[in-house]
């Protein structure tokens, strides 16, 4: 049963921009889920899944210090919807990005994973 549906990624030049998004479809009341922390994380070759941007139930933001200034994350609660917007990418932002929604305490992901959205950024 597929809960979590990533979109948007593609391949880019640097500099270029990218939407990805995210649909969550898990069974959650709208109170529990509106309580939830979302993130999204990166995924290589080789090496572990790391956040790339988190948004609390607040709208609090936490983004991976490499993409600071370039990246924002959003969420749409009502719609079940998570957003990043990507700009200015660069080589080192190619990866799977898969969005995770359940994120607890120091944006560690608990819950399930999607298939992810490749991105891939090159000249």
């Amino acid at each position: 049963q597929v809960q979590l549906v990533e979109s948007g990624g593609g391949s880019v030049q640097p500099g270029g921009s990218l939407k990805l998004t995210c649909e969550v479809l898990l069974n959650l009341a709208s109170s529990v889920y509106a309580r939830r922390s979302l993130g999204w994380y990166r995924q290589t070759a080789g090496s572990r899944r790391e956040l790339v941007a988190g948004i609390g139930a607040l709208g609090g933001t936490q983004y991976m210090e490499s993409v600071k200034g370039r990246v924002t994350v959003a969420r749409d609660d009502p719609k079940r919807m998570m957003y990043l917007q990507m700009n200015d990418l660069k080589p080192e932002d190619t990866g799977v990005y898969y969005c995770n929604a359940d994120v607890r305490s120091t944006w560690v992901a608990h819950g399930s994973w999607g298939q992810g959205t490749q991105v891939t950024v090159s000249a």
